[in-house]
């Protein structure tokens, strides 16, 4: 449940800044940087543009291709995907190749972000946007203290990095951080939202609701996501840059 809900929430909250942004049927050139299984990678091909995947993981990227090989000829023919680390964008691509970049999941990865940003941020064409999925820093003792772990939760106040569900220790990013990161980057923050203001703390292996309910579901996680004070405090903050 809990992924689910984060590539829907995703998934709306892109579609509404792509077609904010670029003419309705514009055919667009999209990298997507660490992609993983290829979800969103997958839904924007389906939706005709054209999809470039960079993902240094071998065992995600034979995943992403499987998928990729039960698609339609004319999906497939639109998606690139590229065995590569996305601080070596430059290795790769061209300046200005892309309209949109994604960068869902991997910021708390990499130790030097704002490098890694500037890079990305250079992908960008002229108007471009960026979108960027971080575990949100200013809300890091909400998972603890709503499992009711009070050590957890008071010693989230004091740090930006976290334990995630893998077992891995982490960075999670301050909006305010990213906020200048991005101005100095020429791509500044355009809108922001929150994910997973409500099931975060699921179980990993929390089954879907019925349709009806989920829908409910997803309807009050997308109006958190977008809603102050609510949005503050999600697990998750998907960020969108601009590029000048």
């Amino acid at each position: 449940m809990r992924n689910t809900v984060r590539q829907e929430l995703v998934a709306r909250q892109l579609d509404e800044q792509i077609a904010a942004r670029f003419p309705v049927g514009q055919r667009l050139r999209i990298l997507d940087v660490g992609m993983g299984q290829g979800t969103q990678a997958l839904r924007l091909a389906r939706a005709g543009h054209s999809v470039t995947g960079l993902e240094s993981d071998a065992e995600m990227l034979k995943v992403a291709r499987e998928a990729l090989a039960t698609e339609p000829e004319g999906i497939r023919e639109r998606v690139r995907l590229i065995e590569g680390d996305g601080r070596d964008t430059g290795v790769h691509f061209l300046p200005g190749s892309f309209d949109v970049v994604l960068c869902h999941g991997v910021l708390m990865y990499v130790q030097e972000r704002d490098a890694m940003l500037a890079g990305l941020a250079r992908m960008l064409a002229p108007g471009g946007l960026l979108s960027l999925l971080v575990r949100n820093a200013d809300a890091l003792a909400m998972r603890s203290g709503l499992a009711g772990d009070w050590r957890g939760a008071l010693s989230s106040f004091d740090t930006d990095s976290y334990t995630n569900r893998l077992g891995l220790t982490v960075r999670a990013d301050h909006l305010a951080a990213l906020t200048r990161t991005l101005d100095g980057i020429a791509a500044p923050l355009h809108a922001w939202y929150g994910v997973r203001v409500f099931t975060d703390n699921a179980p990993d292996d929390a089954q879907l609701p019925a349709a009806d309910e989920l829908e409910r579901l997803l309807a009050a996680e997308d109006r958190a996501g977008r809603t102050d004070p609510y949005r503050q405090v999600a697990a998750l903050l998907h960020l969108f840059g601009v590029r000048g």
